[in-house]
């Protein structure tokens, strides 16, 4: 891996001056260390900048401290590809180093961290595969969890009481965005939008396995593990990507479900940014790209009912999902969690609605669908909505602001 370029090396120097202004002697002392070569300085670094990230509430920490990690990541995955072994050991904590720079780092030095992941993947020589019968079962088995609960009857018997017996979402076929303006966004009315998005590379890519694990199977990406967030077990992993495919084939316990969610994956690996377009629907009303998530999960893994601030296009790139939406003047009849990090979700559970503690609910009048794959779905800001992944599922939200708010009516 290349040396430092100039333009890195005074941002560098800025960025230590400012940490030393801080009171970071160690750290600067450490990276200097780094810098000439020293892996262990490097790592102590990294070490002293993770102890300042978790110093107190994510919000309050120093983005000088952010991109000191982000710096102290760069040089451990310099010196581990420089290692005198050089083997996949070292190829792989290079790679977990800089994509912890990625997902906890500041923006400083991101494109030299980007930079230094690609220079990785284009030395990388192919990894071993496994035997052709390995690979065609672990293939049959991924088609399969793609392709369950296809029958209706299968899905009720794992949906909330009442799904698919109310109104449904209105569905729709290749609308122009002047349709889409006029009948839905200025409206306020979500709507499912299908044949859009047959032409996306990832709607056949990201079928295959074996390509999503040659492409991101190496790549550190954050996790949530349990029923859903706001049970006490819930929690977070840093694991790989093939370790977390690897999770999904394997996991039947919702207490252990894995779900990769709302997470700007596709900054973090732009292979996989290339295989999906930005829908045309998203500039509706001016509109200004505020972020692209991933969601990619086992079936049952579950979003609680809550809202979101943006408008939000959710593609469904592969399997299926059953969601749920309330509309955004009902948020008193759902009980909103009165702790300002939950506010935006409520406290009933959709699963097994307590109508002794949360009696309004019971009729409650709201839409629901299955996305099936290839469809996109308008979520307006400020709707409620619940989600259970009925199959293995591979979605992508694409949330906008707009200039011009719609009206809110119909």
């Amino acid at each position: 891996m290349a040396a430092a370029g100039e333009g890195e090396a005074e941002r560098v120097s800025a960025l230590l001056r400012e940490i030393t202004g801080e009171g970071g002697f160690a750290f600067v002392a450490s990276a200097d260390k780094a810098g000439a070569g020293d892996l262990r300085a490097a790592e102590a670094a990294r070490e002293m900048a993770w102890e300042q990230l978790h110093s107190g509430p994510w919000s309050e920490v120093g983005t000088a401290w952010r991109d000191a990690y982000a710096l102290a990541c760069l040089n451990v995955a310099r010196l581990r590809t420089h290692a005198a072994s050089g083997g996949d050991s070292d190829r792989s904590a290079a790679l977990r180093a800089l994509d912890m720079g990625l997902i906890m780092g500041g923006n400083l030095l991101r494109a030299d961290l980007e930079a230094a992941l690609a220079r990785i993947s284009a030395e990388a020589c192919g990894g071993s595969e496994g035997g052709e019968g390995v690979v065609d079962k672990e293939d049959q088995r991924w088609r399969e969890a793609l392709d369950r609960n296809r029958d209706i009857a299968d899905a009720l018997k794992i949906l909330p009481a009442n799904s698919l017996s109310c109104k449904k979402v209105e569905r729709r076929s290749c609308i122009s965005l002047e349709e889409f303006i006029c009948n839905y966004f200025l409206r306020d009315t979500p709507v499912i939008i299908s044949g859009t998005i047959e032409h996306w590379p990832a709607r056949t890519k990201w079928k295959d396995i074996e390509y999503l694990k040659k492409v991101a199977g190496d790549r550190t990406v954050p996790v949530e593990v349990g029923k859903n967030y706001v049970c006490s077990e819930w929690k977070q992993e840093l694991i790989t990507f093939s370790q977390f495919l690897d999770r999904m084939s394997s996991t039947v316990c919702p207490s252990n479900l894995t779900y990769l969610a709302q997470h700007p994956l596709f900054e973090q690996i732009k292979e996989l940014s290339e295989d999906i377009i930005v829908p045309e629907y998203c500039y509706a009303g001016g509109g200004e790209l505020q972020s692209l998530n991933a969601w990619f999960g086992p079936e049952g893994t579950v979003t609680p009912l809550h809202h979101d601030p943006h408008h939000n296009i959710l593609a469904q790139v592969l399997g299926r999902k059953y969601i749920r939406l309330y509309p955004a003047f009902i948020a008193e009849d759902l009980y909103p969690h009165t702790e300002t990090m939950l506010s935006n979700t409520s406290q009933v559970d959709v699963d097994n609605i307590d109508l002794k503690e949360f009696p309004r609910v019971e009729n409650l009048e709201f839409i629901d669908c299955i996305l099936e794959e290839g469809d996109l779905l308008y979520i307006p800001p400020k709707w409620w909505h619940y989600v259970r992944s009925l199959s293995t599922s591979f979605s992508v939200s694409f949330w906008w602001r707009a200039a011009v708010q719609p009206s809110g009516g119909s």
